[in-house]
């Protein structure tokens, strides 16, 4: 996009909604370190990521509690 040009301009050119190519430029800022209100691409799939593992582990932790009260009543 070049500089200089507004936004509103350019989306018109491009057929696309103002929104978001500012969104987009945002994001880019982002991306760059010019910007620090939120999370990069590699930080938001990492959070994704985390957050899929968190799930799974929670899960296992609850099987794991009925495979403990499972075996604590069979040794009785």
């Amino acid at each position: 996009m070049p500089a200089g040009r507004p936004v509103g301009q350019v989306t018109r050119d491009v057929d696309l909604t103002e929104t978001a190519v500012r969104q987009w430029v945002v994001q880019a800022e982002r991306e760059a370190g010019t910007r620090t209100d939120g999370l990069t691409t590699d930080e938001r799939e990492e959070l994704v990521r985390l957050r899929r593992e968190n799930r799974r582990l929670a899960e296992d932790v609850k099987i794991l509690k009925r495979a403990t009260a499972f075996f604590a009543n069979e040794t009785r």
